[in-house]
């Protein structure tokens, strides 16, 4: 009603106090039916899906299969990794011990973990905590530092002073995990107490969230443990291991249920609140880990993904941005096997988290989004099919780069030397040694924990035949009937 009308019938009739109107909320079949329909779109197997409206659950369901043609349902109990939507608890973390006083946001790293540090020592002397959660360190991602590393995380953070700053200190955007890494490193060192001990003590326990693990070895032998899959090029979706984690990462390890993110979600909505009522961290403090430190640009993939947004930036493990008029905060993570994603909407006091069994897959997105209009009375929009056209558009970009690649190659341009003198050992500063050897007249390399057979592509550039890189390229440089370099991975290796 509009102030104007209010104001004419408060002159004309004697009004009585009235009830408020409270809007009933959607029947739990139709968030239901967007789950079952997405899941059978996008070959899913099975999903947890939770949605809370402050206090109140709406809808806590597992959906489908634990595992590809087998009879185990997915159940509200089901554990699922988390991967990088695992960020989120360790800024929460921190929100609770700059509460105590333990450490500051603005805190300069380099005083406390002196284990980690920029490759510039001007921005170095001026990382503060905040940075190392809001994506904005130059740093770019460097994932293979820490995916499928033999060396632990301590020896990740050692090597991150080598990597050259992909933009200046605090200009830019590009997200990583290994500043996160040392943000739960920094919290140890003011703490004197583990990342994951922490984080069960001051978050996990007074939540009640009793499925949380931090290893994959954490989780209980008698857990009700999701499979995760893959989808073969027939489309079906096939098992693959779960990421072992045998460290505690603060970037990625967190295990949770449907059961757990429902409690979480919950806490965010009342900012901070346990369900005993009893405050567990500052609303500001709380509130600083979704405030907006670094603007990502609409362009892209990310104007793709986000055809309803104005803006887009990231706080401190929480994406912020603007749907449909409704402002979001939300998180994702994808790891082998699996896509997750947690979403809120303070504005609607609305929760939402969707953990799929498929790894790559849109659906958390499509079931997210059809989910938070469903919630928030806005129009539906079939949220499948347009994430289908995002995703079939990114496959055939990559087919037509590949094919642009492979029509401009020269078959017929011979290695600059022979076999055998490729072979020997590569270092680069952050990366490390990387190894090539030379048997049966066929080179293959080996570099962190990843082994790649290759084939003579052209001249000195060969094709990673089969494994994780596999159709990527790696080339020599030679000189002098020496080799004296490779590129692999993105990045420079000079021959020892």
């Amino acid at each position: 009603m509009s102030s104007i009308l209010r104001a004419v019938l408060l002159a004309a009739v004697p009004v009585w106090p009235a009830a408020p109107t409270v809007a009933a909320e959607p029947d739990p079949a139709a968030a239901e039916k967007i789950v079952a329909d997405a899941l059978r779109a996008w070959q899913v197997p099975g999903a947890a899906v939770v949605v809370v409206r402050g206090d109140d659950t709406l809808l806590l369901k597992g959906f489908g299969v634990r595992e590809a043609r087998k009879a185990d349902k997915v159940t509200p109990d089901t554990v699922f990794p988390l991967a990088s939507c695992s960020k989120a608890f360790t800024s929460a973390l921190i929100a609770m011990l700059v509460d105590d006083e333990a450490l500051a946001w603005d805190d300069r790293v380099s005083k406390h973990l002196p284990g980690f540090a920029l490759s510039d020592p001007n921005a170095n002397a001026l990382l503060t905590v905040r940075d190392l959660l809001s994506h904005r360190t130059g740093i770019g991602g460097h994932d293979l530092l820490w995916y499928r590393a033999p060396w632990g995380i301590d020896e990740t953070l050692r090597r991150a002073k080598a990597l050259p700053l992909d933009y200046p200190f605090r200009s830019g955007f590009a997200y990583t995990s290994v500043p996160v890494l040392a943000a739960g490193r920094y919290a140890e060192k003011r703490t004197g107490k583990k990342w994951e001990e922490l984080v069960a003590a001051r978050v996990c326990e007074p939540l009640g969230m009793t499925g949380v693990s931090f290893t994959t070895k954490g989780i209980p032998k008698d857990a009700e443990r999701s499979f995760g899959h893959k989808l073969e090029k027939d489309g079906k979706p096939v098992v693959v291991p779960w990421y072992e984690i045998t460290e505690p990462n603060p970037a990625g390890s967190v295990n949770a249920t449907a059961r757990d993110l429902a409690a979480w979600l919950k806490f965010h909505l009342s900012d901070g609140i346990n369900p005993n009522g009893t405050r567990i961290v500052s609303v500001k403090n709380l509130d600083e880990t979704k405030a907006p430190h670094t603007p990502v640009r609409l362009d892209g993939l990310a104007k793709a993904l986000n055809p309803d947004t104005a803006q887009l930036s990231y706080c401190m493990g929480w994406l912020c941005y603007d749907h449909r008029g409704k402002k979001v905060l939300s998180h994702g993570g994808m790891i082998d096997g699996f896509r997750v994603q947690v979403t809120l909407v303070p504005g609607e006091n609305l929760g939402v988290a969707v953990l799929a069994n498929l790894q790559e897959t849109r659906m958390n997105a499509a079931v997210t989004n059809a989910l938070v209009d469903l919630y928030c009375d806005l129009e539906a929009r079939d949220w499948n099919a347009f994430f289908r056209k995002v995703a079939d558009q990114e496959a055939a970009d990559r087919r037509a780069a590949l094919e642009v690649r492979d029509a401009s190659r020269k078959p017929d341009a011979k290695p600059s030397l022979p076999l055998a003198n490729y072979a020997g050992e590569y270092a680069n500063p952050a990366y490390g040694t990387l190894t090539v050897s030379c048997a049966g007249g066929k080179l293959a390399l080996k570099w962190s924990s990843f082994a790649c057979p290759l084939e003579q592509f052209e001249a000195d550039t060969f094709r990673v035949t089969s494994g994780f890189f596999e159709d990527r390229l790696v080339t020599f440089t030679a000189a002098e009937g020496k080799a004296t370099g490779v590129r692999f991975a993105d990045q420079e290796f000079k021959k020892k």
